[in-house]
């Protein structure tokens, strides 16, 4: 555990973590205030790495003061925050060691009303004569007053602190910070010509940055009259700052107690590829060796990225932030600490860094690390063995996506797994680095604030909308999909040519007529569809026409595939209607875009996952898979495809007429009525389109003398044609179509008939098929108990027409419906059809019986 090798400094262990601890400052030390971390020398001593530039600057120093060779005018600049100060403070502590006066100037907390020069004659002889006003003394006034003291070492702090202030205040005809940059300009070169006294000041790297647009014009007359004279020097180089940061915070021990832990990372580092890109092993493990206990990458990254922000160095934001990461971590067995121990779910590790990047990231860390419902947690649930690989992913990426330079920012997958993963869990959790992998992939998924730009991860205050669709899509409930899915299947069946019945559950519904009809089920139900065929109404009503029922079901194994692009849709329209989200323009249109994109393809999607069709066969059912995606709509991708299969014919060749109904020693007629109804009568036969079809058919068979057409009454063929256009087709009442090998012995018979005298009957008179009229008598018939006399011919009966029937007859099994098509002639010539029904020798029920008065109030039928 790290820190039984390297104990942390006693402030830390009892958690005194307080501004002051960390916050050096030069007026307090010198005014006896500040804490004995930096005003007992003693105790500053001990906690200070002496680096090769402080230690060269403290020699510069001290020989210029002892009157030797030496730089007169220093300015110190550091590139990790707290270093300048800290070397002023060192200075301080040696200046009774070297025999010199000090003159102390910290611009943070002098009054602006008071003046440099003032205060340089009260710290060098107590009081304030020769240097009174607001106006600047002159250069051989402030020569005078320094050879008079020395050695004396003039140490100012901040000094652009005070010169933004001083601004505000009247001077003659000028403002105090004018008045200063006159009086640096004599100081500098008054302290230029004095043998033992030096000037050692402090200015920022850049003003804008740090103090405002407003500070630019008082940082450069004070860096052009400091520049003219002085000379650099920077009191940390590079890798030194490791050897900084742990004097600062833990207790004096030997790296060789360490090797263990070390080696363990290293062997580890190397079998998964995880150590930076370019670097040797021996290369890194140096660097582990000199920044141990943190991993080299925690440095890095504060130095590189955090340190560029102009508030983490002025707060001192890396002793700061250091110190709380090891109180936070005092009490577990961490053997070295990395990026991701810096946990963000404690408070005073938090505020540290929402103190440079902005209060609104509070928000970005609770909702996607460290809520209750954050996502990193949820992925923290998928793995077992105590490793939280969710929480310590999203915590390293988050410290990675952010620097001053914006260039820079976000965390590699090497960088993720280097940190995320600890030889910690290597005993009890195998594969960490891919564990580590496929939780960032989860994240992607489930943060809301995580961008992944193709090479890193990183986090932003403007929600991503990959994590937001996949929380919508998760959020869409089954009902959702079903309720949507049953939508686009009406607005998809829209072609016409096929009726259309969505998700039924039984057939009471479905119509039972020669109309083609589409009946789309949620699953393949084999006895359901077999139940549709048979039945129709509420009851066990047998269906008449079931060959012209056709079944499309969807592919099981396309389902996840299909639900998965309607939740997607579902959500886009759910982001596009929460309000809460607070969208940019630029995010909006991409939801709308990718909305647009996703419901251009629903048509293609249908296809591909509802494009199983099944239709009646003679026993069971023929299917068909049509053709994936297309742009067609369901119910014309099933027509299309039954009609390239020839199971719905828009034609019927009349070849194809003869073949199927008038074999050879088969049929000698069938009933044109018949050949219409047999299509959506019968199992298994392909469907003709329309009546249009069949009479062309007919027309087309009689005409090229393939087969005949007439009517058959009692047994006789009358109206016979053939080899010649037929003058209607009607496909009702006793029309059939003849066979070829019988009709030409019936045309010879026709024509001698025809050449007859013609029948004698009366004139627009009823006729009863139950009785026999005799040609030329006059014949007394019953028709509905009236007697009527006719002396007509049969000839002009005929030419005249019938104005009543009345027709008796015992229906032979079988023959049902051959009689539709002859009703429904009946009908359309007469407006009132009466029928009587009697049914005898056999036997039903009175649940059946009621069924048959159940289909008559269905009909609108009330028996008498």
């Amino acid at each position: 555990t790290f820190h039984i090798i390297a104990v942390p400094h006693s402030d830390i262990l009892e958690g005194r973590l307080t501004q002051a601890v960390f916050a050096a400052k030069l007026g307090d030390v010198s005014k006896g205030d500040a804490v004995d971390e930096y005003g007992d020398p003693a105790q500053f001593f001990e906690k200070t790495y002496t680096t090769q530039g402080l230690e060269n600057l403290l020699s510069v120093v001290e020989g210029r003061l002892q009157g030797e060779s030496g730089d007169s005018i220093i300015q110190i600049q550091t590139p990790f925050g707290g270093g300048k100060t800290h070397a002023m403070i060192a200075m301080y502590h040696k200046i009774n060691e070297w025999g010199a006066r000090p003159v102390v100037i910290d611009g943070e907390d002098m009054d602006p009303n008071e003046t440099l020069w003032g205060e340089l004659e009260k710290q060098l002889i107590g009081g304030v004569d020769r240097f009174k006003g607001m106006a600047s003394p002159g250069r051989r006034a402030i020569y005078e007053l320094l050879s008079e003291k020395q050695p004396v070492l003039i140490l100012m702090d901040e000094l652009l602190h005070y010169a933004i202030r001083a601004s505000n205040i009247p001077a003659g005809d000028s403002n105090l910070a004018i008045q200063t940059v006159t009086f640096l300009q004599g100081l500098t070169g008054a302290v230029k010509n004095l043998e033992q006294t030096a000037l050692v000041l402090t200015l920022p790297s850049g003003a804008r940055e740090r103090y405002g647009k407003g500070a630019e014009q008082h940082y450069r007359p004070l860096q052009h009259v400091v520049g003219r004279m002085k000379r650099t020097y920077s009191p940390v180089q590079g890798r030194e700052i490791d050897q900084v940061i742990r004097h600062r915070l833990f207790e004096p021990f030997d790296i060789a107690d360490a090797s263990e832990v070390i080696n363990e990372f290293m062997v580890y580092a190397h079998k998964e590829s995880i150590l930076p890109p370019g670097t040797e092993p021996s290369e890194y493990r140096k660097r582990f060796e000199a920044s141990y206990p943190f991993l080299p990458d925690v440095i890095d990254v504060l130095h590189q990225r955090w340190g560029s922000y102009p508030s983490f160095q002025r707060t001192r934001g890396v002793l700061q932030l250091l110190a709380r990461v090891i109180y936070s971590l005092k009490d577990k067995a961490n053997p070295y600490i990395s990026l991701a121990d810096f946990d963000l779910s404690v408070e005073d590790i938090r505020l540290v860094l929402l103190d440079h990047i902005g209060m609104e990231y509070d928000g970005v860390i609770s909702l996607d690390i460290t809520g209750d419902d954050a996502g990193a947690k949820k992925v923290d649930d998928a793995y077992q063995g105590g490793f939280k690989a969710g929480s310590r992913t999203a915590m390293t990426v988050f410290m990675y996506s952010f620097s001053g330079r914006r260039k820079k920012r976000g965390a590699t997958l090497g960088e993720i797994k280097r940190n995320a993963t600890t030889t910690e869990h290597l005993k009890t959790t195998k594969y960490l680095s891919s564990i580590v992998g496929d939780a960032i992939v989860q994240l992607r998924g489930k943060l809301f604030h995580l961008e992944h730009d193709g090479e890193r991860d990183y986090f932003t205050n403007e929600p991503n909308l990959v994590s937001i669709l996949h929380t919508k899509i998760e959020n869409i409930d089954d009902k959702e999909i079903s309720e949507f899915e049953d939508v686009l299947l009406k607005k998809y069946c829209s072609d016409g040519r096929l009726s259309t019945f969505v998700w039924q559950e039984n057939g009471s519904s479905i119509p039972d007529d020669a109309e083609l009809k589409l009946v789309i089920l949620k699953k393949r139900n084999d006895d359901l569809m077999e139940q549709i065929l048979e039945r129709k109404g509420k009851g066990n009503t047998p269906r008449e026409n079931p060959n012209t029922l056709f079944f499309l079901t969807p592919r099981e194994e396309e389902q996840a595939d299909f639900q998965s692009q309607l939740r997607e849709i579902l959500a886009f329209r759910a982001i596009e209607s929460d309000e809460k989200l607070n969208l940019s323009d630029a995010q909006q249109k991409k939801i709308q875009e990718d909305k647009k994109k996703a419901e251009g393809g629903l048509n293609a999607t249908l296809l591909r996952y509802y494009r199983t069709v099944f239709i009646p066969a003679k026993e069971g059912f023929k299917d068909f898979d049509l053709t994936p995606g297309g742009k067609m709509s369901l119910d014309k991708a099933v027509y299309e495809k039954l009609r390239a299969e020839r199971e719905i014919l828009e034609t019927i060749h009349p070849k194809a007429i003869r073949a199927e109904y008038l074999k050879t020693n088969g049929n000698e007629t069938v009933s044109t009525q018949m050949l219409y109804h047999t299509s959506a009568m019968t199992r298994g036969v392909p469907r003709v389109i329309s009546q249009d079809a069949w009479t062309l058919g007919i027309r087309q068979g009689v005409k090229q003398g393939l087969f005949g057409l007439g009517t058959l009454k009692g047994g006789e063929l009358k109206n016979l044609c053939f080899e010649e256009e037929p003058p209607s087709v009607t496909l009702s009442g006793d029309e059939v179509i003849v066979r070829k090998d019988i009709i030409s012995p019936l045309m010879e018979e026709q024509r001698d008939e025809d050449n007859k005298s013609p029948e004698i009957f009366a004139e627009g008179k009823e006729v009863d098929s139950s009785s026999e009229l005799t040609e030329g008598d006059n014949q007394s018939v019953d028709i509905d108990g009236q007697t009527e006399t006719s002396g007509e011919s049969s000839a002009q009966k005929r030419q005249n027409g019938h104005t009543r029937l009345h027709e008796r007859f015992i229906v032979p099994k079988g023959k049902v419906p051959g009689l539709l098509g002859m009703i429904t002639t009946l009908h359309s010539k007469f407006d009132r059809l009466e029928i009587e029904l009697r049914a005898t020798e056999g036997k039903m029920s009175n649940q059946e019986y009621e069924k048959i008065k159940e289909t008559f109030e269905q009909l609108g039928i009330k028996p008498e």
